[in-house]
């Protein structure tokens, strides 16, 4: 692995996508990616007695969803990188307790589905590790109970308001050819432009998305027409449209080749206010729908900027702003010889 300045990792071998597993909950089967994504559940419970177990089922059909598509076993895998929104990362802690997998768990927020992604392939490029999963998880009332009102409450909400995804994706990564690889990292900056506002987090986490974009064209000397696509994780419509002019400011004129997963994932005349939101959204869209594409050859080389808000309930009661990060991940295809 060759470290370029100071942010951005460029894998010197060959890191591929050998598998993914994508399980979502209601809205999202009802969206407009549905026919991309492994398995779905028509109501929030998923079968299970409460959201947060339905959570943790989420997760682990995405992580045996991915494994059976390898045709790989738990005991074959050597770590399992794993993060959610829940306080001490509880669904994947819980879900790491059932598959005996080792496990290191990740924070990020939103961020958290590239965050795995780009320490997973560093583990394998430093040769730590032979096969590693990355996973993560979000639940829309499991996100509301924590980070916002009592569900029963029903209070209204901004237009600004972003909708967290009920979902789970899990990626397999190993030095087994595939048709997409892992090639570049750009982890990201820890940025506080002093917005307070929680129910605006898409234009909070602009500016983040902002200097991880930069610093990666800077660091590898590419311009974003070297992108088929550039894709964010979830600034949702205000947001994606915020950095859209700001990088516009930096003569950087995104045209066909920008979109945030927070828009992709829900049709318009869905009730979710500017988009999706939470760990699942950047996860689904990418492992479902994006890799996909690329496997069609749609898409030759994308980078991914999954934004993530690193705030709590706690520190929004004590009038603190919202700290954002953005992690930069690049997957590119290649032709593999039959």
């Amino acid at each position: 692995m060759n470290i370029n300045e100071k942010q951005t990792w460029h894998f010197k071998e060959d890191i591929y996508v050998e598998a993914t597993g994508t399980a979502v909950g209601p809205y999202e089967s009802n969206g407009p990616l549905t026919e991309s994504f492994d398995k779905c559940y028509d109501n929030l419970y998923c079968g299970e007695d409460n959201w947060e177990l339905a959570e943790r089922k989420l997760m682990m059909d995405a992580i045996s969803i991915c494994l059976k598509k390898a045709n790989k076993t738990e005991k074959e895998i050597n770590v399992l990188l794993a993060g959610d929104l829940l306080n001490q990362n509880v669904t994947s802690n819980y879900v790491a307790r059932q598959l005996k997998i080792p496990y290191l768990g990740t924070f990020s927020a939103c961020a958290t589905a590239m965050e795995t992604v780009a320490i997973g392939a560093s583990l394998i490029s430093g040769g730590f590790s032979n096969r590693v999963i990355a996973a993560t998880s979000s639940h829309n009332a499991t996100a509301e109970r924590q980070f916002r009102y009592p569900t029963e409450f029903g209070g209204q909400k901004p237009d600004t308001s972003t909708f967290t995804v009920t979902g789970a994706g899990a990626l397999l990564l190993s030095k087994k050819p595939t048709s997409i690889k892992v090639t570049h990292a750009t982890v990201g900056r820890v940025i506080d432009m002093g917005i307070k506002n929680p129910f605006n987090m898409g234009t909070a986490m602009v500016p983040a998305a902002l200097d991880t974009i930069m610093t990666h064209l800077k660091d590898t000397g590419r311009s974003d027409s070297d992108y088929d696509l550039i894709v964010t994780g979830d600034l949702s419509i205000i947001g994606s449209k915020v950095l859209k002019e700001l990088l516009r400011e930096q003569g950087i004129k995104l045209r066909n080749n920008y979109q945030d997963c927070g828009v992709m994932i829900f049709s318009r005349d869905q009730p979710v206010f500017a988009g999706g939101s939470g760990c699942a959204c950047p996860a689904v869209v990418t492992y479902g729908h994006l890799l996909k594409e690329m496997q069609l050859g749609k898409i030759r080389r994308m980078l991914v900027v999954a934004t993530g808000a690193l705030m709590s309930p706690t520190m929004m009661q004590q009038k603190e702003s919202i700290p954002c990060v953005a992690h930069g991940v690049v997957f590119e295809s290649e032709v593999i010889d039959p």
